[in-house]
């Protein structure tokens, strides 16, 4: 599933390419995302210019003067540019056909992701006005995690993943910010001290921006906005390698089930 790091290389890829820029078309070819892609998308959209391309999480949002499209790219889903005449493949299910001659071209095997409109103030739609801090902005500081902790008994790994705590900590990178700051996964969040938790969100901000640097983490479906992978899959410690020996310790790592999710650490490092 892209996280935050895969969609702001999205991001960062497309926004060159759509910023005042007028839409000359919209083709739909599959409208049953995991909501319905709205019947009138192509009236709102044909003849408008994109005046800004922004980022709430793991949300994207493309600003236009009378509302904004929001954008998630669910569990496979990947927003790529092609040159127009470029033939459509199976799974690309919606085309944002540009003036300048580029399409923006959102590709989803599983359909889990989501196209829809905004009007009014973007923020406070309900998919985005719950969100905790972006984990590389200011708001969220050393003692955030602490306090947001003190009455939650569950996994830290759990609380860690939490879009209402803080977004876009997914799965890849909850296990190798853990790891990196020596927390066992399944440590109760209420049972962590402060000055460890301090080190955590120092190391999520630190383990994110690495991943956003080199282009985000390929693994089976993430193509960044621009056509490239990322690299940073060649830097991961724990995740994917259960079974096989700590980096740090030689220890063998531990693989386990949390929250239907794969979870990797090392029962030496980690406490």
């Amino acid at each position: 599933m892209p996280e935050l790091p895969e969609v702001e290389t999205t991001l960062r890829g497309i926004r060159p390419h759509l910023l005042k820029q007028k839409m000359q078309k919209v083709v739909v070819r599959r409208p049953t995302l995991r909501w319905p892609i709205p019947e009138d998308l192509p009236t709102l959209l044909v003849g408008k210019t994109v005046e800004e391309v922004t980022r709430r999480g793991k949300y994207l949002l493309l600003k236009f003067p009378h509302g904004h499209v929001m954008i998630h790219l669910g569990m496979s889903g990947s927003l790529s540019l092609a040159a127009q005449g470029t033939v459509a493949g199976k799974h690309d299910h919606v085309d944002l056909v540009l003036e300048s001659g580029w399409i923006l071209r959102y590709n989803d095997p599983r359909r889990f992701g989501c196209i829809l409109w905004i009007e009014g103030e973007p923020l406070e739609h309900s998919l985005l006005a719950n969100l905790g801090p972006e984990p590389l902005s200011d708001l969220f500081d050393d003692d955030h995690l602490y306090q947001c902790s003190r009455r939650k008994s569950l996994a830290v790994k759990s609380f860690l993943m939490d879009s209402k705590v803080v977004v876009g900590v997914g799965n890849i990178y909850a296990n190798e910010a853990l790891f990196r700051s020596g927390i066992h996964p399944l440590r109760k969040a209420n049972r962590i001290s402060a000055n460890r938790y301090a080190r955590l969100s120092e190391v999520v901000r630190e383990v994110l921006a690495a991943a956003i640097e080199q282009g985000g983490t390929t693994l089976r479906d993430f193509v960044g906005g621009d056509g490239k992978p990322g690299y940073f899959k060649q830097e991961l410690q724990v995740y994917g390698r259960g079974g096989q020996a700590c980096v740090e310790c030689l220890t063998t790592l531990k693989e386990v089930r949390l929250g239907q999710r794969s979870t990797v650490y090392c029962p030496h490092c980690q406490r």
